[in-house]
């Protein structure tokens, strides 16, 4: 029964938003207008920099958002400029690498008295304006089997902000998806001489969508920061892999395809660990080896996906495959 209950938990979680939210901005680059970006843990990480150190600094909680939002569209711009006009597979390499290069700056000791260094940024230092507008109790508030602080970290008050702003962002994607300008990224994703034919400036098209997807990707790591903390290697390589896994997972393209991919994930990888731990003895797996094993299972999972089902849970196999 705790097992039950621990995954459902993990299915509402800060961190399962956080996720969802990062998987919608790749939707926007993957799903939309077929973009390769193997980064998106970069610009998650570039908003919870510029939140963080704009909070910290002094700066509303407002001009802290819109700072995080900034560093995205800036880092949306540098990697987009010189590789946008070259194929997919191009800004794949580019933008895993970019990524990589963000969160071995965050981590350096040359700037660690900005960023913190290895260490990171306490949670002190900016989670306090949001924690701030709570309207529930300072204290541990329980609903049915479910207990939580009321405006703390990990909180009520911070899930009910997170997945307010998934909705937001998944009625956001809805009407910009069936909108002209979501057309012709779909035409775009599936034939972009036929696209530039028609007179659209394709790199222009392209650039707009890796910025917008980068944005709502900081929003994630905003939320993200507000749950657990501002650490450039909680943002590393296996980050983006997790949010691609959950966008295939949940169905590119499909407006619920990153809330479904991402609950499903989170829930699965919580029951596998769960039940590793519970019916594995210590001699055959030691408890140090249940997250590998759990992170296995996900990269097996992610080749079975692509292989057997590239549509994903929701998807619609006519319209985009991972092949497509």
């Amino acid at each position: 029964m705790d097992i039950l209950i621990n995954a459902l938990e993990q299915m509402f979680t800060p961190a399962t938003a956080a996720f969802a939210i990062a998987a919608i901005g790749l939707n926007f680059h993957f799903g939309l207008t077929g973009l390769l970006n193997m980064g998106q843990a970069g610009f998650m990480l570039l908003g919870m920099y510029g939140y963080a150190i704009s909070v910290r600094e002094g700066l509303p909680m407002w001009a802290a958002l819109l700072v995080a939002m900034g560093a995205a569209i800036l880092f949306g711009l540098l990697l987009g400029w010189p590789t946008l006009k070259l194929r997919g597979d191009y800004l794949a390499i580019v933008t895993i690498a970019a990524s990589e290069i963000v969160r071995y700056v965050g981590r350096s000791n040359t700037l660690v008295d900005v960023t913190g260094g290895s260490l990171g940024i306490k949670g002190k230092d900016y989670k306090g304006p949001l924690e701030g507008l709570s309207p529930f109790a300072d204290e541990r508030i329980t609903v049915g089997p479910f207990t939580y602080h009321g405006s703390a970290s990990d909180s009520w008050w911070l899930r009910v902000v997170a997945w307010t702003l998934v909705a937001l962002l998944l009625l956001a994607f809805w009407r910009l998806s069936n909108s002209p300008w979501g057309r012709v990224l779909k035409g775009i994703r599936e034939d972009e001489d036929a696209v530039r034919s028609l007179g659209k400036n394709v790199y222009w098209y392209k650039m707009q969508a890796l910025i917008i997807g980068g944005v709502i990707g900081a929003l994630g790591g905003v939320i993200w920061a507000h749950g657990s903390a501002v650490v450039a290697d909680a943002m590393g390589r296996p980050t983006t892999f997790w949010v691609w896994t959950i966008l295939l997972l949940g169905g590119a393209a499909t407006v619920l395809g990153p809330v479904v991919g991402s609950v499903v994930f989170w829930a699965a990888l919580s029951l596998v660990r769960a039940v590793a731990k519970a019916f594995i003895p210590e001699s055959i797996l030691p408890s140090t080896a249940i997250e590998p094993f759990g992170l296995m299972l996900v990269g097996v999972a992610l080749i079975v996906i692509v292989v057997f089902r590239p549509q994903g849970i929701l998807g619609n196999k006519k319209e985009l495959a991972f092949h497509a």
